[in-house]
């Protein structure tokens, strides 16, 4: 069991409260109706934090988030948002769950030991992310998906934050920032026809200042662990 009283900061709490407080607003101004999006936005956000701290808990909420993701993406045609997730994304949050709960600091199951990618690794994920890249344009063309191009690159920063999820790198909190700012500009395009996308493009907003923060968080937490077993 996690136990929340002292867990988080003061400034982690204000982050949540204020990024969730920016979704419900949004929200009640832009939709009022697709409560499924404040769902997602809501339960992506609390993800956000957990992960921000190295807790597994946070793949959990992943999954839950992907998958809600995934269905409204279908409503608006945003097929490569809605492959990436629901084909991508979740299967990786669980390979990320089972990776980071193996893979505890210290014995302690609420913080994931931190991983650091070697130089040897490193065009390894630069070939598979151009090789996923390539693939699903062409499976994103054949569905007639919106803004292909912008989706296009939604699935490269995508895949390249999922794996470096799932080896425990600080810097995929880095690479779900790029993929937040793609997903400001796609849910932009949606929201010029769908005014009630906005409350969507909020939530992205509020990503990002989640993952800014995760990235931040994690270079702290690596420091941390690699002095306390030197």
């Amino acid at each position: 069991m996690i136990k929340l009283k002292g867990y988080f900061t003061k400034g982690e709490l204000a982050l949540w409260l204020s990024s969730s407080a920016l979704a419900i607003v949004s929200f009640c101004i832009f939709d009022r109706t697709n409560y499924l999006n404040l769902a997602a936005s809501l339960t992506g956000i609390t993800s956000l934090i957990f992960c921000a701290k190295g807790n597994p808990f946070g793949q959990v909420l992943m999954i839950f988030f992907s998958v809600l993701y995934g269905i409204i993406s279908y409503k608006v045609a945003y097929y490569g948002e809605m492959i990436t997730y629901l084909g991508m994304t979740a299967p990786m949050a669980v390979f990320s769950l089972i990776s980071w709960l193996k893979n505890p600091y210290g014995g302690n199951r609420s913080e994931v030991k931190v991983n650091r990618i070697g130089k040897k690794e490193i065009p390894l994920i630069i070939l598979f992310t151009a090789a996923v890249t390539v693939l699903f344009y062409f499976i994103l063309r054949y569905f007639g998906t919106a803004n292909l191009i912008t989706s296009t690159v939604s699935v490269t920063t995508s895949f390249a934050a999922a794996y470096l999820t799932f080896r425990r790198s600080p810097f995929f909190a880095l690479a779900y920032a790029l993929n937040d700012i793609v997903l400001i500009v796609l849910w932009t395009a949606a929201s010029i026809t769908d005014i009630s996308c906005i409350s969507v493009v909020m939530c992205f907003i509020a990503f990002l200042a989640n993952d800014i923060y995760g990235f931040i968080s994690w270079l702290k937490m690596g420091k941390r662990q690699l002095s306390e077993n030197c």
